[in-house]
């Protein structure tokens, strides 16, 4: 499609992109399965609810130490250094953590009543790939469709990561301040659709 790589191989830029995206759809789709998944543990014990999705971004969290491994290995290979800035990575991750667990928590709720909803994540996840700058910059696109794809949280996390480790163009001002806002807006909502919901997660699921 010959997708601009902001000065980078096209290979150091997508894994860039992979790499965080991968933490994030893994724990979207832990999230969104945490309730059907501990129902037996719902059904038996008493314990705060809400332990579940927070608990929804570690097993992700420790395959990503894996993933960056390799991606350091790739950006050695080609000859790409890594930024002094890299120390600011964590921030975009926890950006991502912040969305799926806030948009998880609400697939959860909905998940623990009707049992069409695990078989509808990887159709949100696959479309919200695209959506995404994972394979391409959001610099490159028209004006329009970055003001629009700046209300997708992870359009700045991914931006902001890969910049972070490999010095390509920060995320901009209006794109991290509106994914940063979308991102407690899905975790705001996702909290009170989760706790509205968890009294009844005995009974449903």
């Amino acid at each position: 499609a010959d997708f601009p790589s902001q000065g980078l191989p096209y290979q150091v830029f997508v894994f860039l992109g992979l790499v965080p995206w991968f933490f994030f759809s893994s724990s979207l789709s832990q999230v969104g399965s945490c309730v059907q998944v501990n129902k037996a543990l719902l059904t038996k014990v008493y314990f705060p609810r809400l332990i579940l999705p927070i608990s929804g971004v570690f097993v992700p969290a420790v395959d990503f130490v894996f993933s960056f491994a390799v991606l350091v290995g790739i950006m050695l290979w080609f000859g790409v250094a890594i930024q002094a800035t890299i120390f600011l990575a964590p921030l975009f991750l926890l950006l991502l953590a912040v969305t799926a667990i806030g948009f998880g928590g609400i697939l959860a709720t909905i998940n623990a009543r009707y049992r069409d909803v695990p078989y509808a994540i990887p159709f949100i996840i696959q479309i919200w790939l695209y959506v995404s700058p994972v394979i391409y910059p959001t610099a490159g696109l028209p004006e329009k469709w970055q003001v629009l794809l700046a209300f997708n949280p992870a359009s700045a996390a991914i931006t902001g990561f890969r910049w972070a480790v490999a010095g390509t163009p920060p995320p901009t001002a209006m794109e991290l301040g509106l994914g940063v806002s979308m991102a407690l807006v899905f975790l705001i909502v996702g909290f009170r659709v989760f706790r509205s919901g968890e009294m009844r997660f005995a009974d449903t699921v």
